[in-house]
């Protein structure tokens, strides 16, 4: 594996602090989300920093690289679309699942809306190595994937993080994106001890480091990205960075931004961190070598290179078994059927809700106008509709299908607001491609007639 190119101290660039990060003193480099991005039209913002030697990284959040379907061509080729329309030296994705269900399960397709933990199994470990690969193939630039933070735990793992991640990079020669807020998201909600985590990652691996703040509440971490760094966070940090130096440390902030004086002093304590760590950092011949240091490294089927009849039937038995687990939970998070076996049914509660209540909030945003036509009511009666109603597409299409519930039930009972809620309907679900099922014209067209009305 060649050496990660070196990063420095950046931020995550986001439209709500672009002109504030522009200005920034001290920023290497920093990193947007992919699926905001126009590789045609990029904002402003980012081609003056790029101008300016700023390196751009994009960060995807929807491919589903650990979800049991292959990583969908369209959105690979977006992906390297924006690599390339940025100049970037990596992309990076996450180790998590986005959506089930669909072919391989025979049930309707569901989307959560959120990056959801994947399995720490051998089937899960199987289908994620060859997805990565195929990801690898597919882009223009190296990858790197990021551990993710979690509520829930899956019942009968056979692995830590650390050794799902070691085996991972071995087998798949991926990078890394170490968040180590996910760390203690997950030394808080799972009960798991990020220096051990460390002792078995391949540092040698990393790409960059994140870095987020959050809260607990009622015993559990929520990893919002709109509150400050903790010092919890930081000595993780300072513990991955007495290790090895991390080529590159962002600081992640997503929401409820402050002023900009308070994000430049978050980087002023993450700069300190590291400095104060430097004179720690082991050297080579002292990195652990990781899980299996000591041990002969058997020859595995997912190994780059390796083919074979058995290694495909082993693939898609996999790739069919976790297609059922992950279905199950999923539908159980959004649509309300029982529990799958073996989850703590408290927990998926607390998750089930912060699914639906981050399924408000971006709708919120994609649709600004459906909380100013609605007021007050949006959220409740948001948080109503999704309790019965899974998100099947996209937030822009959640968005429709919300005000299409509302107006078929006769909501709002204002006779304005409704009128208003109408034609923003109207205005926007517009035609689309005809479908091949003529009972499914003949219901959108019927729909449509009774909004009218």
């Amino acid at each position: 594996m060649t050496q990660p190119r070196r990063l420095g101290t950046g931020i995550g660039w986001r439209p709500e602090i672009a002109e504030a990060v522009e200005r920034m003193p001290g920023i290497d480099w920093v990193e947007a989300v992919a699926e905001n991005l126009c590789p045609g039209h990029l904002p402003e913002s980012l081609l003056r920093l790029r101008e300016r030697g700023v390196t751009v990284v994009p960060h995807g959040v929807s491919l589903g690289l650990g979800g049991a379907d292959r990583p969908e061509e369209s959105r690979l080729a977006a992906l390297a679309e924006r690599a390339e329309a940025l100049g970037s030296p990596l992309v990076t994705e996450h180790i998590a699942f986005v959506r089930a269900g669909g072919a391989l399960t025979a049930s309707p397709s569901l989307e959560a809306g959120h990056l959801l933990p994947v399995p720490r199994t051998r089937d899960a470990l199987d289908v994620l190595c060859e997805n990565v690969r195929i990801a690898q193939e597919a882009l223009p630039v190296p990858l790197a994937v990021e551990n993710i933070a979690a509520l829930i735990s899956w019942p009968g793992e056979e692995m830590t993080e650390g050794q799902f991640l070691y085996d991972l990079v071995d087998r798949t020669g991926v990078r890394l994106l170490i968040d180590v807020a996910n760390l203690h998201t997950n030394h808080v909600n799972r009960a798991e001890d990020p220096s051990k985590a460390l002792d078995e990652l391949p540092v040698e691996a990393i790409a960059y480091v994140h870095v987020a703040g959050g809260f607990e509440r009622d015993g559990v971490w929520h990893d919002s990205h709109a509150h400050p760094v903790p010092r919890q966070v930081l000595d993780i940090l300072a513990d991955l960075a007495s290790r090895v130096t991390p080529p590159g440390v962002l600081l992640e902030r997503d929401e409820n931004f402050p002023d900009p004086g308070e994000l430049e002093r978050e980087l002023g304590a993450i700069r300190v961190t590291l400095t104060k760590a430097r004179a720690r950092v082991v050297t080579p011949s002292e990195t652990p070598a990781g899980p299996h240091s000591g041990e002969a490294a058997a020859p595995a089927s997912g190994t780059p290179g390796a083919a074979g009849s058995h290694a495909a039937d082993v693939a898609v038995g996999a790739r069919q078994r976790l297609a059922l687990g992950q279905a199950a939970l999923l539908s159980a998070l959004v649509a309300g059927t029982p529990v799958p076996e073996g989850f703590d049914r408290g927990r998926l509660g607390v998750q089930a809700r912060a699914l639906a209540a981050k399924r408000a909030d971006v709708v919120a945003k994609v649709a600004v106008e459906l909380p100013e036509i609605l007021g007050d009511a949006y959220r409740p009666a948001f948080l109503a509709y999704a309790q019965g109603h899974p998100m099947g597409g996209g937030y822009r299409r959640d968005a429709l299908d919300f005000a299409e519930y509302m107006l078929l039930a006769g909501h709002p009972e204002d006779a304005e607001t409704r009128r208003r809620l109408r034609a923003w309907w109207l205005e926007r679900s517009g035609p689309t491609p005809p479908s091949r099922r003529p009972t499914a014209r003949l219901a959108r067209a019927t729909r449509r007639v009774l909004l009218r009305r």
